[in-house]
């Protein structure tokens, strides 16, 4: 699993709330959702976000409700990776769930900059600071976990027979 983007970056502590506002909760339109994303938090999000680009944030990303309307809002306008300090765990389950690949890597968080050019092989654990030079290590993901994501997340997964 490689991914090359753009780096768009938060701060700590962003939660569902501001990931995909409460009041677009009545659709199930992925692409509606994606309209929305990051809107109270980045007004700008929608109109820059490129597809392939790489969020970056600090600690606690995905806090607050355990909606999968989050991660699905992120991964839909086009975001292929979350590197973070640290997520919520549901947050985390959610994103593997729906094909969202979400990475904790302090290091990486640190040496990465607003619209830095990352490179992650996910396969390897290594993430390269295109823009700088930088090369952070991380553990690469499991198998299985690379399986449901490569697969487009768990419903998927166990439709093409990769989990039973």
């Amino acid at each position: 699993m490689k991914f090359t983007g753009n780096a768009i970056k938060y701060g700590d502590n962003v939660d569902t709330d501001v990931i995909i506002p409460a009041r677009y909760l009545n659709t199930i339109d992925k692409k509606e959702l994606a309209s929305h994303c990051m809107e109270d938090i980045d007004k700008t999000f929608v109109n820059r976000v490129k597809t392939g680009d790489i969020m970056v944030a600090g600690n606690n990303f995905g806090c607050g409700s355990s909606r999968e309307h989050a991660p699905i809002a992120i991964k839909e306008s086009g975001i292929s990776l979350v590197i973070a300090n640290s997520f919520a765990r549901i947050f985390y389950r959610n994103s593997i769930n729906i094909g969202l690949a979400i990475l904790e890597c302090p290091m990486a968080v640190e040496g990465i900059s607003e619209g830095d050019i990352v490179e992650a092989d996910l396969d390897n654990g290594v993430i390269y600071n295109r823009t700088t030079g930088a090369e952070f290590v991380t553990k690469p993901f499991p198998e299985f976990v690379q399986n449901i994501i490569t697969a487009g997340g768990l419903v998927e997964s166990i439709k093409k027979g990769i989990i039973k």
